[in-house]
């Protein structure tokens, strides 16, 4: 077993600690957020920050690296218009979803430039990515400073949700691997969970 102690990670070089800490958590979402500014460019992102913050209301977390270093064209849109979406990315579109993460000025759509279709709906202003298994709407409710790195905690409530309909079971459970929807794996490695089991609620023990 490797032990790193904290002021270890100060010794190695930046590309090594990144790799590091951002894998270190574990699996993480794989999304793509879609957004449009005022006056009219859509812009697609992919993030691996998206949480579930509560069901009822329904709301969903994402958070934002320092907003003062360099441009983000996502976080600009949602605070401009208050609309963006969230659309899972399957095993079809990883390159695409990838090369979001390359920073382009915010007048240039990331549609544009990749395989990615967006899809407008239900009179959203916000697009959502065309064959996503899932797409959910959101509206922005507030943002929170997190004050040991500059990052921002951004809370948007879910107003539409589109399910393709194989994926969504009678419980309500949404079976993510019917939809070979992937995973993350630090900041550029994309992984295919495979369903393995669904346990019961459970309770303690009696003693």
């Amino acid at each position: 077993m490797i032990h790193l102690k904290r002021n270890d990670f100060d010794k190695f070089n930046h590309v090594f600690r990144i790799n590091l800490i951002n894998s270190c958590s574990g699996f993480k979402s794989a999304n793509l957020i879609g957004t449009k500014s005022n006056t009219g460019t859509s812009n697609v992102a992919v993030f691996s920050s998206v949480t579930h913050l509560g069901s009822n209301p329904p709301l969903l977390g994402v958070v934002f690296r320092p907003v003062t270093d360099v441009p983000r064209n996502t976080y600009e849109n949602i605070k401009e218009t208050g609309q963006f979406t969230i659309n899972h990315i399957h095993a079809p579109i990883i390159k695409d979803a990838h090369h979001t993460s390359a920073k382009y000025s915010k007048e240039v759509s990331e549609f544009e430039l990749t395989q990615l279709e967006e899809e407008f709906k239900n009179a959203w202003h916000a697009p959502f990515v065309k064959d996503a298994p899932i797409q959910i709407a959101l509206t922005y409710c507030e943002e929170y400073l997190i004050k040991s790195n500059n990052c921002i905690q951004l809370i948007g409530e879910i107003k539409d949700l589109f399910i393709r309909e194989d994926l969504l079971e009678g419980d309500g459970f949404i079976n993510l691997s019917k939809g070979n929807i992937v995973a993350i794996n630090g900041l550029d490695g994309y992984t295919l969970p495979k369903l393995k089991a669904r346990l019961q609620y459970q309770r303690p023990k009696k003693t």
